[in-house]
């Protein structure tokens, strides 16, 4: 677990940083996801997370498609590894705009830093490759919003970069 925030007695501590913290808490214990870390960059406004969760989260709709139909090519399940996931914390009263929320996608990448995620597609020519795409290049940017409450219950939403269609049952 990282080391916990300043403190809030001290003039550096960051409400920014100890949100964040309580994200990462939450993650990590709570959730069993594993090599959360806190990432910072110039031109993103805050501190915003990425790690592994125990299981995959999100399939869009038309890597589901892709993946069905390469299953009965190739007779057999094809795995669904977790994906590395950016997380962003938020406050419930924080008020952001869409403008707000585009400078964090156009100041990221679709897949995290930690790229090891991609070890199961690395062939993506192939016949039945077209699910593999939507594991690296055809990724859309998505972001886990992490909404922390005052009583430090966090709540968590998905938030795509444009459009995704619904999925169909």
């Amino acid at each position: 677990m990282s080391p916990p925030p300043s403190n809030p007695d001290n003039p550096g501590f960051d409400h920014l940083e100890a949100l964040a913290h309580v994200v990462l808490n939450n993650l990590q214990n709570q959730h069993d996801w594993t090599e959360t870390k806190v990432h910072t960059q110039p031109n993103l406004p805050r501190q915003i997370l990425f790690g592994l969760p125990p299981k995959r989260l999100y399939v869009h709709p038309d890597e589901q498609i892709a993946t069905i139909k390469a299953e009965k090519d190739r007779a057999e399940r094809i795995p669904q590894f977790p994906e590395w996931e950016w997380v962003l914390p938020l406050h419930l009263s924080e008020k952001w705009s869409p403008a707000d929320f585009a400078a964090v996608f156009d100041a990221l990448d679709a897949i995290p830093p930690a790229r090891d995620s991609l070890q199961d597609v690395q062939d993506v020519n192939g016949p039945d490759a077209a699910w593999k795409l939507w594991r690296g290049p055809k990724r859309g940017k998505r972001i886990l919003l992490a909404t922390v409450q005052d009583d430090s219950t966090v709540a968590y939403y998905w938030m795509h970069d444009g459009l995704v269609k619904p999925r169909q049952n």
